[in-house]
């Protein structure tokens, strides 16, 4: 084999066992980010303390975007919140720095993890305490009970077709549909209670409503205006 044979044969194996596609063309501070995070010693500790600084501020900001909503939690409370949040979004971080393709600034993307951990921790706080019904019987409680005498036979009948469907439903899925749907229950919260995923809970909530959706079709309903409706 030539020496150039050789040289292209081992680039091509290099290529194929690299598990990491080539990056983005990255701007100067996020390469700058990657490699101070990358780093050992002093630099590296550097980086993580400036990084960890900004999730508390975008942990914070989230914090204090949802005050208004939680006037039962003591600021005190909120701050330790905020900086719950921001340690695991660091701790995210650090562990899925390859996963970083240049499509924004780094900050940009790490910003997005202290958001997402601090809404996650602040809704599951929201609920802490609360009672969230989860038994069989509680999807009797949707009712046309709240419809004015404005509202027309048609939508009438279709609030009672729609409860047909739901008692149709397998348990879970009615106890998944009514809580998120109907409830307003925060899908995290209701992952813990349940002691399932937010992906599960997506997608039985994804196969009732599809079922739901069947059944009032089946009975000549016009399935976009029962989501219009809220149901």
């Amino acid at each position: 084999m030539s020496a150039l044979r050789a040289a292209t044969f081992e680039r091509s194996v290099t290529l194929e066992l690299d598990p990491v596609p080539a990056p983005a063309l990255l701007d100067e501070e996020s390469r700058a980010w990657l490699r101070d995070l990358r780093a050992v010693g002093p630099a590296r500790d550097a980086a993580v303390g400036r990084l960890h600084a900004l999730l508390v501020r975008a942990a914070r900001f989230e914090a204090s975007r949802r005050r208004g909503s939680m006037p039962f939690v003591r600021e005190e409370e909120l701050q330790e919140i905020a900086f719950e949040a921001a340690d695991d979004a660091l701790l995210s971080i650090l562990a899925k720095l390859d996963d970083f393709r240049g499509a924004s600034r780094f900050t940009t993307w790490a910003y997005k993890f202290a958001l997402l951990e601090a809404a996650v921790k602040l809704r599951k706080r929201a609920w802490q305490g609360r009672e969230i019904p989860l038994d069989d019987e509680a999807w009797s409680a949707f009712s046309t009970a709240d419809l004015g005498p404005a509202r027309s036979a048609v939508q009438s009948e279709l609030v009672a077709a729609v409860q047909i469907g739901i008692a149709a439903l397998t348990p879970h899925q009615r106890r998944v549909l009514l809580a998120l749907a109907v409830n307003g229950v925060a899908i995290d919260v209701l992952a813990d209670r349940l002691g399932t995923t937010r992906g599960a809970l997506y997608k039985t909530l994804h196969d009732a409503r599809r079922h739901l959706r069947a059944h009032l079709a089946e009975r000549g309903f016009d399935t976009d205006t029962a989501v219009e409706e809220g149901l």
